[in-house]
């Protein structure tokens, strides 16, 4: 499905008034055209303690799709699984939110936006199924251009979660870019970097004013 038209957001999204810090607003909403438009900018929403904050790390992590690392372990485990693509958006951010993970992060509030971005064609799911076809891992996150920027992943079964971020990167291509806000040691074996804030912001233009990914139509 092609993303749809978002009313434009009442907020201002300016990194020239960002603190030298990774939390760089709070307030504002969850509307489509909102979040949209903070990601466009370089940030994106995640709440804490009640609050909407916004965050635009100082240390970027991001995957340049053409270095992903796939162990020969990956492999085997990419043998054993299927891919699909947008089947199932919603079990996937709920598998996500599950509250029993740590560092659950996503409330209802979030849940509803961007289950409605998806349903408008901007937020996307990947999901990893094993040979009885259930769900055993998967990713979402907001397409804008070329650029995918990864909300949350998951995994019931070894390297399932692995398996749908090596889907995302054939899908994304060499043009395009992974956003996965922070790096961790996890997503640096599989080639997750850092780049400063300014240099992720000044590679932002060039992506998001691309057309969109074909794939997801």
């Amino acid at each position: 499905m092609s993303p749809q038209p978002l009313p434009p957001s009442p907020w201002r999204f300016d990194p020239d008034a960002w603190p030298d810090e990774d939390c760089v607003a709070l307030g504002a909403d969850l509307e489509p055209g909102t979040i949209v438009e903070a990601y466009r900018h370089g940030a994106f929403p995640m709440p804490h303690d009640g609050e909407l904050l916004w965050w635009s790390p100082t240390r970027r992590g991001v995957l340049v799709p053409s270095a992903i690392k796939v162990s020969r372990s990956l492999r085997r485990s990419m043998r054993r699984m299927t891919v699909t693509v947008d089947e199932s958006f919603e079990d996937v951010i709920d598998a996500c939110a599950d509250p029993a993970r740590p560092g659950s992060w996503i409330d209802g509030p979030i849940r509803e936006a961007y289950v409605t971005l998806h349903r408008l064609g901007w937020a996307h799911s990947i999901e990893a199924r094993n040979d009885a076809g259930e769900l055993v891992g998967g990713l979402y996150g907001l397409n804008i251009g070329t650029l995918f920027a990864g909300e949350s992943m998951f995994h019931r079964a070894t390297d399932a979660s692995k398996v749908a971020l090596v889907a995302l990167a054939e899908l994304v291509g060499d043009d395009g870019l992974i956003d996965v806000q922070w790096r961790t040691d996890h997503l640096g074996t599989l080639g997750v970097v850092e780049w400063p804030r300014a240099d992720y912001l000044g590679a932002l233009p060039f992506l998001v004013d691309r057309p969109t990914l074909s794939e997801w139509a």
